[in-house]
């Protein structure tokens, strides 16, 4: 009797037919040697504070980036990782250079920008090959393609990412949502750049304006081919 389970590499398996349950990432506990240095480090970088818990033999201290869905979590009598073992974190803004600049602004020691020489790899590591890093924003301010990297007091690494636009089946498909009010408006001050040069391509002015910035900003979520 065979009792191996065969995988089978055919491709992904289909989706549930009828799946109505969303299944959302909340939480990454993250390990560190000093809570209270940890908090304090986390509160400077401007990350909302959302609990700060003890117990018997425990330590909770929950943070959240701003306009993430997904929070932090450090403590004491959590997990038993090694402190400053959490890599290859990212954090996604739309504007690597002023996200660099904010953090270097409040004393942080964050690398400078830089964009990999082969595909994303060197945002986990720098090295030679497909992880070599290069200085500077990726050609052209490709979205996904630019990254500054730092580490918390235990080490645990962290990355920004620069994304601008969603490639295509990052998102649901009609979906169209903003985690923070800046990044609604960058989104509307890209639309707003694109229909300038809508309108002077046509040579008058567009009174369905907000019709073509829905579609625009909807588009460049869902990585579709963008209005022009």
């Amino acid at each position: 009797m065979n009792n191996t389970t065969e995988v089978r590499s055919s491709g992904a398996p289909a989706p549930l037919r009828g799946r109505k349950l969303d299944i959302k990432l909340e939480v990454l506990v993250i390990p560190v040697s000093d809570v209270d240095r940890a908090k304090e480090f986390y509160a400077r970088l401007g990350w909302r504070l959302d609990a700060d818990r003890s117990g018997d033999g425990f330590r909770l201290v929950q943070f959240t980036p701003p306009g993430s869905a997904c929070s932090v979590q450090f403590g004491t009598g959590l997990i038993s990782s090694a402190p400053g073992s959490a890599q290859g974190m990212v954090l996604v803004v739309p504007d690597v250079e002023e996200a660099h600049d904010e953090l270097a602004s409040l004393g942080v020691n964050v690398s400078e920008v830089y964009h990999c020489a082969t595909a994303f790899v060197c945002r986990f590591r720098d090295g030679e090959g497909v992880f070599e890093r290069v200085d500077g924003t990726a050609p052209n301010r490709a979205t996904y393609g630019s990254f500054a990297s730092f580490n918390d007091p235990d080490g645990n690494g962290w990355t920004f990412q620069e994304i601008t636009a969603r490639l295509p089946g990052r998102t649901e498909q009609g979906a169209t949502s903003f985690a923070s009010t800046s990044d609604l408006a960058g989104a509307l001050r890209r639309a707003e750049a694109a229909h300038g040069r809508h309108e002077a391509r046509t040579g008058e002015a567009d009174p369905g304006w907000p019709d073509w910035y829905a579609n625009y900003i909807v588009r460049e979520q869902a990585g579709e081919e963008l209005p022009s």
